[in-house]
């Protein structure tokens, strides 16, 4: 078993690189950072009493440049993976993004992990990108990072987004460490490309064991298809864990509202599940296409009064440690390989990030020499 850490890469770097020496010192194998232009709280309603970390940042939206960040890192990560999770072909020219991790991968002692997925709408529609057909951009994206990552140039590409005449891209990693491509997102599509495409798939969306089993055949299929090894596909996927000492406290730091707003990420088919409405419409899909910048403060009081408990329970795993080791391996036994943990109760109360921090290197050790179901530890 392998494991990861993610961060959110807003405010100050110290924070960001307090994270990757724990991530080393606790032995795990990834580093990820998110990649975003705005954050995904509301910057109307951000104050202490929306999140104690409002009193550190006056702004939730002081979010850093990943590649940035990533190069900053690269010369004390060690044996420690750098990567970002995820960044998309909608800003970023694929060959920018090659050029970017073949860079990177010059100062890392193992290959970067470029993740790519199909964009957020707030990184998108605020800066004139018209976030529309975003998966075919993905796709013609990935065609040519494989090219450059896998083969000798000049290189050309007719699509229906992107053109390369005769396009050199010579740079190439140290010692063969070619940097891997992780593709987000767990739609059918998605799940589909990284299986023709990628070195792992990483979905953003935690889901029940049975159906991220369902999702990564998907995967496999799409890589026996195009003749590809399945195994070598990093089964990945992000894992927002809210953590206390008893199953009840865990529970009761959900009610914190920075972590009640995480409901509002879902979509409105996820709350139709609870006979409750979306406060944001029958047609909204949840955090890709969320727009936090424009809501108002009232309009945020008033979706959060309406937030069902339960729907918030199922957004991350919650629990105590014990619980959340029970419910990764479940996960682990649905075939997942890299659960990279994101401690989302460290939004809750200064104590609580303490102990998320101090169960993140718990829960990294017990993963590692646990036997999970259909999973053989060394």
């Amino acid at each position: 078993m392998r494991v990861g850490l993610a961060w959110d890469a807003v405010g100050p770097v110290e924070g960001g690189r307090g994270l990757l020496d724990l991530a080393r010192s606790a032995g795990l194998d990834t580093f990820l950072v998110f990649d975003h232009l705005i954050n995904v709280f509301p910057r109307q309603a951000w104050d202490t009493d929306f999140s104690y970390v409002a009193g550190a940042l006056p702004t939730p939206d002081l979010s850093l440049e990943f590649a940035t960040v990533l190069g900053n890192f690269a010369s004390v990560a060690g044996p420690v993976r750098l990567a970002v999770g995820v960044t998309d072909p909608h800003r970023r020219h694929p060959a920018v993004l090659a050029q970017t991790a073949l860079t990177l991968a010059q100062f890392t002692e193992r290959p970067p992990v470029i993740g790519i997925g199909a964009g957020a709408r707030e990184n998108l529609q605020p800066y004139g990108i018209r976030p529309d057909r975003q998966v075919g951009r993905v796709e013609e994206a990935l065609q040519i990072l494989r090219m450059f990552f896998d083969t000798e140039g000049p290189h050309d590409f007719k699509g229906e987004f992107f053109t390369l005449d005769q396009a050199v891209m010579d740079l190439r990693a140290p010692g063969g460490g070619v940097p891997e491509i992780w593709v987000g997102g767990s739609g059918p599509r998605m799940t589909a490309l990284a299986g023709r495409y990628g070195d792992g798939w990483i979905p953003s969306d935690l889901m029940p064991p049975a159906e991220y089993a369902r999702r990564l055949s998907v995967v496999h299929a799409a890589a026996v298809a195009a003749g590809r090894d399945p195994g070598r596909i990093v089964a990945a996927g992000g894992i927002p864990v809210i953590v206390a000492e008893t199953d009840e406290a865990a529970r009761e730091l959900c009610r914190a509202t920075a972590i009640r707003f995480l409901a509002l990420h879902a979509g409105a088919a996820q709350w139709r599940a609870y006979g409750v409405p979306h406060p944001f419409g029958d047609a909204y899909q949840g955090l890709s296409h969320l727009l936090p910048h424009r809501l108002t403060r009232e309009q945020v009081e008033r979706a959060l009064a309406v937030v069902p408990d339960e729907l918030v329970a199922d957004l991350a795993i919650v629990g105590s440690r014990e619980t959340v080791l029970d419910r990764i391996g479940s996960l682990v036994d649905a075939g997942l390989r890299l659960p990279v943990l994101i401690p989302v109760s460290a939004l809750a109360s200064p104590e609580a990030a303490g102990y998320a921090v101090e169960s993140v290197a718990w829960l990294a050790e017990r993963l590692r020499s646990e036997t999970f179901a259909g999973e053989v530890t060394a």
